[in-house]
């Protein structure tokens, strides 16, 4: 599977999603009403990481595809798969 191709994602990842675009939000309600900045930092930390691991979730379920289709089709370039999935893994740090 390619980047550009249609991927179904795991209603975790959904679920992760949602939940920080919880914590964004919920960034923009302290810094609306004043809250001290460290309180603000700690939030924004928090939806840091959070996206952080949904990235690398999603890399990382996208590896299994590519190396379950390796496996599946003999004639697939398996370096070109393996190139793309370390540099969405790069793009992800």
């Amino acid at each position: 599977m390619t980047v550009e191709e249609k991927y179904v994602y795991d209603k975790a990842v959904v679920n992760r999603i949602n939940r920080l675009q919880g914590q964004i939000n919920g960034a923009l309600k302290m810094i609306e009403e004043g809250r001290h900045c460290k309180d603000v930092v700690t939030q924004l930390s928090a939806a840091k990481n959070a996206l952080n691991r949904t990235m690398n979730v999603i890399v990382s379920e996208n590896l299994v595809e590519c190396v379950k289709e390796a496996m599946d089709d003999p004639d697939q370039d398996t370096d070109a798969l393996v190139k793309e999935a370390v540099e969405l893994l790069n793009k992800s740090r």
